[in-house]
């Protein structure tokens, strides 16, 4: 039997990333004006800590069922195998849309399954970021309120598509504590309408 660096490919891949670098963004995106970290930025921060640690990278293009798909496939000497597949998702049906697509797979494959990333998102992942979500401050008001109101916690977020109250957007906040104030004080107008009118009853 061959001696090995390490003994199977998990020990090898935590050898490996402890000296990967960064996936440095050095590709324009001209669409989001933007730089991005392309498959050679990819793969010059992670192949030679992979190739000097007994792993081999392949990434064949394969075809199921589903589709065809780029898979990425970490190879150990000792015989150990790792992979991901990533779906081909082809823009142009061309062969410049089908290498654009190939590209961009291995690209996030072999990023996915060596555990690094970009310097920050490339913007292709997201082009619009991520809304911000209220304080903690604010949940608590908010949660506070609701309760006051009678209003139920997924009420308040289905009406405002947030997923959960402690993700409730920020630029939401001051629309939803305004409503729920309404709430509560015609609440409180009905309360003591119903007083009142229990009370002249009650004089009868």
């Amino acid at each position: 039997m061959t001696d090995t660096k390490h003994p199977n490919i998990a020990a090898a891949l935590a050898a490996a990333q402890a000296q990967m670098g960064k996936a440095l963004k050095s590709a324009q995106n001209p669409h989001f004006k933007s730089k991005y970290a392309d498959l050679a930025s990819v793969v010059d921060a992670c192949m030679p800590a992979l190739n000097a640690n007994g792993i081999a990278v392949i990434q064949p293009m394969t075809e199921t069922d589903l589709g065809r798909s780029v898979v990425t496939k970490f190879i150990h000497e000792g015989g150990d195998v790792l992979e991901c597949s990533i779906p081909l998702i082809v823009g142009k049906n061309d062969m410049q849309g089908l290498g654009s697509a190939i590209t961009y797979a291995r690209r996030y494959g072999l990023m996915a399954l060596a555990g690094i990333a970009p310097e920050d998102d490339d913007g292709n992942a997201a082009a619009k970021a991520a809304p911000r979500t209220i304080s903690a401050d604010q949940f608590i008001a908010l949660r506070d309120t609701a309760e006051e109101a009678g209003v139920p916690e997924a009420k308040i977020c289905a009406a405002y598509g947030a997923p959960s109250l402690e993700q409730f957007p920020v630029d939401a906040f001051d629309r939803a504590m305004k409503k729920l104030s309404a709430t509560i004080a015609a609440n409180a107008e009905q309360s003591q309408i119903g007083d009142i009118l229990a009370e002249a009853l009650g004089n009868e």
